[in-house]
């Protein structure tokens, strides 16, 4: 089997579980190197406290037929950064997919609380974990990205540009960041276009991530139990489905026509013919505007 990506190198920022991971372990499938971190490793935990670690994640990458390399990075610090960039450069002397992915505001935003009401300290650490660890990474990745035509930014976030626009997204300080993202992908996209590079920024939809499996109390295998403490939960993918999405991308030849564009996980299964681990390909943007938002009873019939 042809591997697309083989000879090229990613950095899945913010790799420890979730989208990041199932990302990284897609490249890999793919062929390529990549460089995957976050704070939490066999050693220590980051504040978020859960079990998932960067080396876990490189060994996924490894056993998907890619080598993956786990560095502890927190994005916030830029000296850090600086250093993981120099490190890829002299390992690998090329850089061509970065992934921003940086969250860990999980525990941070409160649902529905007003601006007032919302913890500023806890909000404000949000906008810095979602967008100032962005704007380190690209700042010291670029470089390297750019030396060679074709290099790939890929934005994630929570939403597309269109929902995002006309929907508020459950707190200020959450809303914020999802939002930003957005900009910041379309921001780079004007930016790296004349290097040709490209940017988007990538959705998934209702993703399974493992914190979504332990809120409702099940797990990949019997998510379907959830349904009955919340039917839409239905149209929810798993976190590989958004790897494939972005691995679709970084395999395109032609990626560069998708250069700033806002991308779903369900879009990028239409278009490029990949499905969920289960064989369906679920739309949650399409189905959340058609059926969940208008409270309709959930049916993914169409949608999945």
């Amino acid at each position: 089997m042809t591997k697309a990506l083989s000879g090229k190198v990613a950095l899945v920022a913010g790799a420890t579980r979730g989208a990041g991971r199932a990302i990284a372990v897609e490249l890999g499938g793919a062929g390529a190197t990549v460089y995957v971190t976050g704070r939490s490793t066999r050693e220590q935990r980051s504040e978020i406290d859960r079990v998932e670690t960067i080396e876990e994640t490189a060994e996924l990458v490894d056993a998907a037929g890619g080598r993956g390399i786990a560095v502890c990075v927190d994005h916030l610090v830029p000296g850090e950064v600086e250093a993981l960039v120099a490190r890829i450069d002299r390992e690998q002397g090329r850089l061509d997919v970065l992934i921003n992915n940086i969250w860990g505001g999980e525990g941070l935003f409160g649902w529905n609380e007003k601006l007032w009401e919302h913890s500023l300290d806890k909000g404000l650490r949000i906008l810095r974990l979602a967008i100032d660890t962005h704007l380190i990474t690209s700042h010291y990745a670029l470089p390297l990205l750019i030396r060679r035509p074709g290099g790939l930014v890929v934005e994630m976030t929570d939403g597309t540009a269109e929902y995002n626009a006309e929907h508020y997204r459950n707190s200020m300080f959450y809303d914020l960041a999802k939002t930003s993202v957005i900009r910041l992908a379309f921001a780079q996209s004007q930016e790296l276009a004349s290097y040709g590079g490209t940017a988007v920024v990538v959705t998934p939809g209702w993703m399974r991530s493992e914190l979504m499996l332990d809120l409702f109390g099940v797990t990949e295998e019997t998510w379907r139990d959830a349904l009955t403490k919340e039917p839409h939960f239905a149209i929810s993918e798993s976190p590989t489905y958004v790897g494939r999405a972005v691995a679709a991308l970084a395999s395109d030849p032609n990626v560069a026509r998708w250069n700033g564009s806002s991308l779903s996980s369900g879009q990028m299964a239409r278009e490029y013919g990949f499905t969920d681990v289960d064989g369906s390909r679920p739309d949650a943007w399409r189905y959340i505007v058609e059926v969940q938002d208008p409270g309709k009873p959930a049916d993914t019939t169409g949608y999945r």
